[in-house]
């Protein structure tokens, strides 16, 4: 199954979700480790965009 997202720039991208089968267990230690991995990328994804755009971010703020 693909599932569109939209990233911070506006590009789109395809992201492959592995099916489980019914009944079986939703998480294994490898899911775990994927998604911790995932949300770090995110927060350095987030913080890097921020610090390029501090002066926006700067502008927002004080008005």
């Amino acid at each position: 199954m693909t599932q569109q997202t939209r990233t911070i720039n506006g590009t789109r991208t395809g992201i492959s979700i592995m099916a489980t089968e019914e009944g079986a267990e939703s998480a294994t230690p490898l899911d775990d480790v994927m998604e911790d991995i995932r949300g770090e990328l995110v927060r350095r994804v987030a913080a890097a965009d921020r610090d390029a755009n501090r002066g926006i971010y700067d502008a927002l703020e004080h008005e």
